[in-house]
């Protein structure tokens, strides 16, 4: 007995054959799924599996369903360290509208990769290293550089790194993986100043994820305009 539902003729016909031999192939194939092939003819079996065997294969696997990119590891492993530090500023004596400048950091490097939509597979993931140093690089650069416009408080960076297993999150690195995390340091600039620094972590960043993750190697879509928000954060 046949394992397909519906018989192929459509195919059959766009593969050139007549209308006679498809409507011919189309009420054997009937004939078969009622009665069964024994029933047949010598001559009509060969038939149907002459114009069976003409056929493309049908794939009896599943679909693959593509993960969203929030749901992937590097992703969640950025937005993880994100969100605890939107906790521990949410407990600090900070002024009005002050922010850290490593949450800011964190919040445009998952604006970048929503926007190009990387693989973030292995490739992607160990390419993704030279973060780290660019990381530590632009914040050093910022404390200099924003220096009469910001506060320098303290996040326990050695703590959360090495909460990781405790939380199930064994696989992950620390978020400053090779770098003192005794450098509890942790800047908060002030809100006129915010527009501008965020402008600067964009023009550095997202050139640096394109030209390093290898999936993006291909791609030709133009940088996001200066509005662009991913959707769930609309």
């Amino acid at each position: 007995m046949s394992k397909e539902l519906t018989h192929r003729g459509n195919e059959l016909k766009e593969l050139g054959w007549s209308e006679q031999d498809v409507l011919r192939y189309v009420e054997l194939w009937d004939y078969r799924q009622r009665w069964g092939a024994i029933n047949l003819e010598r001559d009509d079996r060969l038939f149907l599996r002459k114009a069976e065997s003409a056929l493309p294969n049908i794939s009896s696997s599943k679909p693959s369903v593509k993960k969203p990119i929030n749901e992937k590891s590097y992703y969640r492993r950025i937005s993880f360290f994100l969100d605890e530090m939107n906790k521990a500023e949410g407990k600090l004596s900070l002024d009005k509208d002050a922010r850290g400048i490593w949450p800011i950091l964190l919040e445009e490097e998952l604006r970048a990769l929503n926007y190009f939509q990387p693989v973030l597979g292995l490739p992607d993931t160990l390419k993704a290293k030279a973060l780290t140093p660019f990381r530590e690089e632009l914040i050093e650069t910022a404390v200099s550089q924003y220096d009469k416009h910001l506060r320098l408080l303290e996040f326990n960076f050695s703590d959360l790194a090495s909460s990781l297993d405790s939380l199930g999150k064994k696989n992950w690195v620390p978020l400053r993986e090779g770098i003192n995390n005794n450098k509890n340091s942790y800047p908060v600039l002030d809100s006129s100043q915010l527009t501008l620094f965020r402008t600067e972590v964009r023009n550095k960043l997202i050139p640096l994820i394109r030209n390093t993750f290898p999936s993006l190697a291909d791609s030709d879509k133009p940088n996001p305009p200066e509005n662009w928000i991913p959707e769930s954060d609309s």
